[in-house]
């Protein structure tokens, strides 16, 4: 199954001045470098634009005087202009690259920071790639317009306006007829421009498109050869692929013809220049030299003026990707601390649900008015067929989401009054789905108990049994695993999820599904161990496996949100019930440890 992320995302958006100075206020903390980047653009641009005027002298005074001496002069000053404005470049540009990178550091930990804050639902309503993408090519938009942007708006501005005084000063006449042109070129800047920006904004989105089906072909490679599905997502790819292309071909064909029409409109109003300005000459009121210098602030004075076309779209995109990047910042995570949470003590392990109903949508419940109590150190099992609400019972009890309406309470304290950081201190979990981080196996078993010694680590390794098979490693704990414990089994990767758990010492662990990928031998070597760690501990069991479960304190059967069954294996049995029908149905024959 393939997904294109560009089918919502809006490429161009009106100005917004809220939005906007809602980013310029990332730059506050760099005011001195900002005024000092534009002082020296505006230094530079002052040293740039004083070069054609020399033209002019040494045309209308150097040479028809021959006066070497003046030509060497402004030689020299042509000269020590064109270093003032190399080295204003070179100080400008380090000191952009300082402000951009730290404005890139500030919004990309801030972006991180919030996501990692946020609710469960959020991330249950889109796609990781269109969250990577605001962290990645928003923020870098946002960061051009920030930096680059802002300043090279002023700085062409006053190129602008040192340009528009000296062409004025130098002829009136000649400057008025120059900028007779200007209104066609703002039409075919203002139609052009947006439409280029749009075009290889979109080339930007197939080039994702493309990204997010190379990481899902190869994280799904064994699954793509086991179901022989190369030459279908081959043509799914070449599709993407030929999307691409078109796409970058309708951004270079608008783009090569933006530039020629520039170039013919700037050639009219030069020709119209020249043609004027011979006339000028012919009857001694304009000399060749004022003619040349004009001729070549003709031709600068197109740059910025393109510029600032370019900028006017550059802040549209820019807004949009505000618009996306503000949208994640605004939103509030929905599990946090209520007003004047405590720290919840060290726990019994005693829980309630009470009268709890929950659902994802609000208008699907799945738990309906449900009702539990777990005395500590009880061991409880959630049976019960698929979407019958097992895991929402657990992802309730650790604030992954919260009840409509009932409460939960641990040790007699309502778990919405307590801080979620000293609640999920006190809770581990092993889930089916594991996940194991690159990194060294001692890293990854530490990962939520930072300070644990190297002993607890292999404490916590032995009674999950993952020491032996660590040790044969030839780095043992050191051993580095790839990207999602690639070089592991999935057994293994169990196990190490296992002892990642129990090095955090809960007082209430989750099991949800946690042995549901081990081997019957390595299984018997679990179960052994959790009789023993168990003992005076809280547990939760998810299985669909019974024969792991049948020394429970309670079987709780769950099906459509409600308790339908409650008691000890063997009461369960007698009853002859819904446990009793799912127990003897895995113990037919060829059904066992199914």
């Amino acid at each position: 199954m393939q997904r294109n992320f560009d089918k919502d995302e809006v490429v161009m958006k009106p100005f917004d001045r809220a939005q906007f100075m809602r980013l310029l206020r990332y730059l506050a903390p760099h005011k001195k470098a900002m005024a000092a980047s534009i002082g020296l653009m505006c230094i530079a641009a002052v040293a740039a634009q004083f070069g054609p005027y020399f033209f002019k002298i040494a045309i209308d005074e150097g040479i028809p005087n021959r006066d070497f001496q003046l030509i060497n002069y402004l030689g020299l000053g042509f000269l020590a202009l064109a270093f003032v404005n190399w080295l204003c470049a070179r100080w400008r540009t380090l000191i952009m690259s300082r402000v951009g990178q730290s404005v890139l550091y500030t919004m990309r930990m801030q972006l991180f920071s919030h996501i990692q804050s946020l609710s469960f639902r959020f991330y249950d309503s889109r796609p990781a790639g269109k969250i990577m993408v605001r962290i990645t090519s928003d923020v870098n938009t946002l960061n051009q317009l920030l930096t680059n942007g802002v300043v090279n708006m002023v700085s062409e501005l006053f190129n602008l306006a040192v340009i528009v005084v000296l062409m004025l000063s130098m002829h009136t006449k000649l400057a008025l007829l120059s900028f007779t042109i200007l209104p066609i070129l703002g039409v075919f800047a203002v139609a052009l421009r947006p439409q280029i920006r749009r075009r290889w904004y979109k080339v930007r989105l197939k080039l994702s498109n493309i990204n997010a089906n190379l990481n899902e072909s190869i994280m799904g490679i064994r699954v793509t050869q086991a179901f022989v599905r190369e030459q279908k997502n081959q043509r799914h790819f070449e599709g993407l692929n030929a999307a691409l292309r078109d796409s970058c071909m309708d951004a270079i064909k608008l783009n090569a013809l933006f530039m020629p029409i520039v170039e013919i409109i700037a050639a009219v109003g030069t020709g119209l220049v020249i043609w004027y300005g011979t006339g000028m000459i012919r009857t001694g009121v304009l000399t060749v030299g004022i003619l040349v210098a004009f001729l070549n602030y003709l031709w600068r004075f197109w740059a910025p003026i393109n510029m600032l076309a370019d900028f006017y779209t550059q802040i549209q995109t820019a807004m949009a990707s505000a618009q996306r990047v503000f949208e994640i910042l605004d939103t509030k995570p929905e599990i946090r601390d209520a007003p004047g949470a405590i720290e919840l003590p060290p726990i019994r392990g005693e829980v309630a649900f009470e009268h709890v109903n929950f659902g994802y949508d609000p208008d699907q419940v799945v738990l309906r008015d449900f009702s539990l109590k777990v005395k500590p150190g009880e061991t409880i099992a959630l049976v019960g067929p698929t979407g019958a609400g097992k895991s929402s019972i657990i992802n309730l009890l650790t604030r992954f989401y919260d009840p409509q309406s009932g409460r939960i309470t641990i040790d007699g304290k309502d778990i919405k009054k307590v801080t979620v950081e000293s609640l999920r201190s006190q809770i581990g979990i092993v889930l089916q789905d594991t996940f194991i981080f690159s990194g060294p196996i001692r890293e990854n078993l530490r990962y939520g108990k930072l300070d644990a010694s190297m002993q607890e680590i292999i404490d916590a390794a032995q009674i999950a049994n993952a020491h032996e098979f660590i040790m044969n490693f030839p780095e043992g704990y050191s051993t580095e695993v790839e990207e999602r414990g690639a070089k592991l089994s999935v057994g293994q990767r169990q196990l190490l999820s296992f002892a990642r758990a129990l090095l955090l010492d809960p007082r209430i662990l989750i099991l949800d599904e946690a042995t549901s990928s081990i081997d019957t031998e390595t299984e018997i070597l679990i179960q052994e161990a959790l009789a023993r760690l168990l003992v005076d501990r809280t547990s939760f069991v998810i299985a669909h496996r019974l024969s792991t479960i049948q020394n429970a304190d309670q079987i709780v059967v769950v099906d459509h949100g409600r308790i339908m069954e409650q008691g000890t294996h063997r009461e369960l049995l007698c009853r002859k019930g819904i446990y009793r029908d799912l127990f003897e149905a895995q113990m037919k024959p060829g059904l066992v440890g199914s």
